[in-house]
C-alpha cells in the first residue's frame, strides 16, 4: 500500500510539473486565473505528504525513494513560479517602455481580451491597432452596452490623435457566428449558394440579390456593435475533407462552395455588401485550407499541392478578389511544401513578400490567422519568435485573438529586437496608413 501511494505522489507531481509548465501557453488561457494557484497548492500539499511519509518510512531506501515525490513537487513549483514571474516581468517591462516605442509596434497587432480594464491600458498606451471581439465579450450582454464599450476605447485614441482601432470579429455565419447572439445568427453562405443551385429555373440575379441582402444585414449589426472588420468570407474550396480530429477548423462546413467560380463570385457580392456599411472583409485563409486533414489550431499541417495545382483551382478566388472591396487577406499556418518546407505560411516570406506581393503585387494588408494556435505555438520561438519573422515576411497585422495575454512576452521581445527589417517594417506602416485614412473617409 504504502508503494501504491508512493508511485501516485509521483504520477501525481509529474503531472503538476507539466501544468506548471502550461501556464502562460494559449491552451490553458480558460484555466489561468485559478490554475496558477491550484498548481503551487498542489505541489505544497505533495511536498508536505512527501516529508510527513518519510518520518514513518521504514529503512533508508523507503526514506530516499519519499524524496523523489517531493523533489518533483518542488520542481512543480519552481516551474510555476518562474513561468509566471517570466510573465510578470514581461508585461511589466512592456507598460514602462516609451509609449513611441509601442506605437511603432503595436500598430501591428489585434488582440483578444476577456478584461476591458486591461484592453484598455493597452490602448492607452498606444501598444495595439485593434481589438478581436467573440463570444467571451458578447455573452449575456446587448448590442448597446458592446458598443458603449468599444466606443469609450475609441476615444481614447481620438484623443490621442491616432486612427480608429481595428474593431475586428469572425463572423462568417453558420458555425463560425461570434457576436451570435446579439446580433442575429446567419445560415452559412453556401446556404445560399445551395438554394440557388436547387431552383428551377435558376436566376441568374437571385444569387447576388441574396448575398447582397445577406451581407446587408450582417454588415448592419457589425456597424451597430462598431466593428470595422470582418475576418469573413472563407474563399477555401470545398473538398469536402473532412478529419474526424478535426476540433475547430472544419472547412467543409464553412466553405462557399468548391467550384472557384462561384467562391469568386459570392465572395466578391459579399465583401461589397460589408464594405457599403464600413466594415471590411478579410479573404482567408491564404493559401488555401480546403485541401488540408490536420487542424492547425492543434498541431502543424501539410498542404500536399503543386503551385499550379493551386493556380487553377484553390487561388483563383484569392486572385480575382485581392484588394476587391478593400479586403484584407489572412494568412493560415500550413505548411506549402513546395514553396516553403520548413516555415508555415502566416511567417513565410517566400510566400508573403515573394509570392503575395511580389508575384501578385498585392499592396493590401495581410493579416496572420490566430497566432495562439498549437502550429505556431509549438514551433521555434513560440508565439514571441514567428510574431518577428512574420513581420519580417512582409505581414502587416499580427493576430493574437484566443490568449489576448501573449501581447505581453510578444512585444517584451519585439521592443529590443534588432532583426527587424526595417524596410519591410515602414512599407507596411505605409500600408496601414492608406487603409487607416479610408476607414475615417481621408
Amino acid at each position: 500500500m504504502r508503494t501504491f501511494f508512493l508511485l501516485l505522489k509521483i504520477i501525481f507531481a509529474t503531472v503538476l510539473i507539466a501544468a506548471a509548465w502550461m501556464i502562460r501557453t494559449p491552451s490553458t488561457v480558460e484555466l489561468r486565473p485559478w490554475l496558477l494557484l491550484v498548481v503551487i497548492a498542489a505541489a505544497l500539499v505533495v511536498m508536505a505528504a512527501s516529508l510527513r511519509w518519510r518520518r514513518w518510512a521504514r529503512g533508508a531506501f523507503s526514506q530516499r525513494a519519499e524524496l523523489a515525490p517531493f523533489l518533483l513537487a518542488a520542481l512543480a513549483l519552481i516551474v510555476a513560479v518562474t513561468m509566471e514571474g517570466q510573465f510578470q516581468l514581461a508585461r511589466r517591462s512592456v507598460l514602462a517602455a516609451e509609449p513611441a516605442a509601442l506605437e511603432r509596434l503595436g500598430r501591428h497587432i489585434v488582440v483578444g481580451y476577456s478584461d476591458p480594464a486591461t484592453v484598455r491600458e493597452l490602448v492607452e498606451r498606444r501598444a495595439i491597432a485593434g481589438v478581436f471581439l467573440t463570444q467571451r465579450n458578447a455573452a449575456n450582454r446587448d448590442a448597446a452596452s458592446i458598443a458603449r464599450e468599444i466606443g469609450k476605447l475609441q476615444s481614447i485614441r481620438s484623443r490621442q490623435g491616432l486612427p480608429p482601432l481595428w474593431i475586428a470579429t469572425d463572423q462568417e455565419g453558420g458555425v463560425v457566428s461570434r457576436l451570435s447572439p446579439p446580433l442575429v445568427r446567419q445560415p452559412p453562405l453556401a446556404t445560399l449558394v445551395r438554394e440557388w443551385t436547387s431552383a428551377a429555373p435558376r436566376n441568374p440575379d437571385a444569387l447576388r440579390s441574396a448575398v447582397a441582402a445577406y451581407a446587408a444585414e450582417q454588415a448592419r449589426g457589425l456597424a451597430a456593435l462598431g466593428v470595422n472588420l470582418n475576418f469573413a468570407p472563407v474563399v477555401d474550396l470545398n473538398f469536402n475533407v473532412r478529419n474526424p480530429n478535426d476540433s475547430f477548423t472544419h472547412i467543409a462546413e464553412r466553405a462557399i462552395a468548391a467550384d472557384a467560380g462561384t467562391v469568386s463570385d459570392v465572395a466578391g457580392w459579399y465583401c461589397e455588401g460589408l464594405m457599403a456599411h464600413g466594415v471590411r472583409c478579410t479573404l482567408k485563409h491564404f493559401p488555401g485550407l480546403g485541401r488540408v486533414f490536420d487542424d492547425t489550431h492543434r498541431r502543424d499541417a501539410t498542404l500536399n499541392a503543386s503551385p499550379q495545382e493551386l493556380a487553377n483551382a484553390d487561388w483563383i478566388p484569392f486572385r480575382r478578389l485581392l484588394g476587391h472591396a478593400d479586403s484584407f487577406v489572412m494568412v493560415g499556418h500550413v505548411r506549402l511544401k513546395t514553396l516553403d518546407a520548413t516555415q508555415p505560411a502566416s511567417t513565410s516570406a517566400s510566400i508573403v513578400n515573394g509570392l503575395l506581393r511580389g508575384e501578385w503585387g498585392y499592396s493590401g494588408i495581410v493579416i496572420t490567422d490566430d497566432l495562439c494556435m498549437g502550429a505556431i505555438d509549438s514551433s521555434l520561438g513560440g508565439i514571441a519568435g514567428a510574431s518577428k519573422r512574420a513581420l519580417n515576411a512582409g505581414v502587416d497585422l499580427l493576430l493574437l485573438s484566443w490568449d489576448g495575454d501573449q501581447i505581453y512576452p510578444v512585444l517584451a521581445s519585439l521592443l529590443p529586437a534588432t532583426d527587424l527589417e526595417k524596410d519591410w517594417l515602414q512599407q507596411s506602416d505605409r500600408r496601414l496608413h492608406t487603409a487607416q485614412a479610408k476607414l475615417i473617409g481621408k
